[in-house]
């Protein structure tokens, strides 16, 4: 691949379609990694379903809905909620993406692969939550429909730099979330399913973090720009869901997201292969930028830290109240 030469390095030349245009090769060249080293896997494998029995309804032995029917945690069936809702969205995040990167050529079939994989993902987890009764199937529903009836829309939809900044830490920050659900799930069936399905997350990672790699290469400053611009605002596609702030706080008690584990487990990672506060020839802008997001780091995690204490003490806390 022939790369533009940095310096020309301004929104003028780089438009969103000399963009899509110009990493397309990267973009073919990590298509064929990607399907190299995914695999593919059958969702209905994964979910138990001789635990599943008729629910009320049409069904005369139906059996009503229990939390105690199920052996999730409080904090798993939480999360687990929380990252179903999300998947959900499938629909509206399809139709950002396709609208974003075309339909046509590396791109287009990057988009339906992706779709595709992100897809199974959904239907192996509601499947999971009906057969093993681990959540209210009639509130799961309301809340999808609550949900999805919202659409959703990026933040980040209006800039293709933009958005391939933030895929590459909200796929990272899924893996995570998933991953961490599992582990506090309490359920290894449970546990089992979430890390296929981050496996899947952290390869979606790997192709959009190599993709944010190479635009470093053609435009720095406008990268740069759009790095900063994602940490400093990063929110996680669910933030429609309904009740998600009280989800959220307790998702982050619960270890399963949270400050820390945004700032050491998500930013980080992509930052330091990235090389992020290493990156020189940059302009005016992107020295700004780049300096704005050493501060900005500096101060989430200081932020983490007082969280960890506060986490450290309730901790404590609830130790005592049990010895006691």
């Amino acid at each position: 691949m022939t790369l533009t030469p940095a310096h020309i390095d301004s929104p003028s030349v780089w438009t969103d379609a000399r963009l899509l245009y110009a990493l397309e090769e990267v973009v073919e060249k990590e298509l064929n990694r990607h399907l190299k080293v995914a695999k593919d896997w059958m969702p209905h494998e994964y979910v138990p379903w001789s635990d599943g029995r008729n629910f009320p309804g049409f069904f005369e032995d139906g059996e009503a809905w229990d939390k105690e029917q199920s052996k999730v945690t409080e904090v798993g069936r939480i999360a687990l909620v929380v990252n179903l809702l999300t998947e959900d969205n499938l629909p509206s995040y399809h139709h950002e993406i396709a609208s974003l990167f075309g339909r046509d050529g590396a791109w287009g079939t990057w988009v339906h692969r992706w779709t595709a994989e992100e897809g199974r993902h959904g239907i192996v987890m509601r499947d999971y939550l009906l057969a093993s009764r681990a959540v209210d199937p009639d509130k799961l529903e309301q809340f999808r429909m609550s949900h999805m009836s919202e659409g959703f829309e990026s933040d980040n939809r209006h800039s293709m730099l933009h958005s391939i900044a933030y895929v590459a830490f909200q796929e990272l920050a899924t893996r995570i979330s998933h991953r961490n659900t599992g582990h506090q799930s309490g359920d290894p069936v449970c546990d089992r399913m979430l890390a296929r399905i981050a496996t899947d997350e952290n390869l979606h990672m790997v192709f959009y973090r190599n993709l944010l790699k190479a635009a470093f290469e053609l435009a720095p400053d406008l990268t740069m720009q759009a790095v900063r611009d994602v940490v400093v605002n990063f929110r996680m596609p669910g933030h429609g869901i309904p009740g998600f702030e009280r989800a959220a706080a307790q998702m982050a008690i619960g270890e399963v997201y949270n400050m820390r584990i945004h700032h050491d487990d998500v930013l980080q990672p992509v930052l330091r292969f990235l090389k992020i506060m290493e990156i020189d020839g940059l302009g005016p802008e992107g020295l700004k930028a780049q300096e704005e997001l050493g501060l900005f780091l500096g101060g989430l995690d200081a932020e983490a830290r007082k969280f960890d204490e506060k986490l450290a003490a309730r901790k404590a806390r609830m130790a005592a109240r049990a010895a006691g």
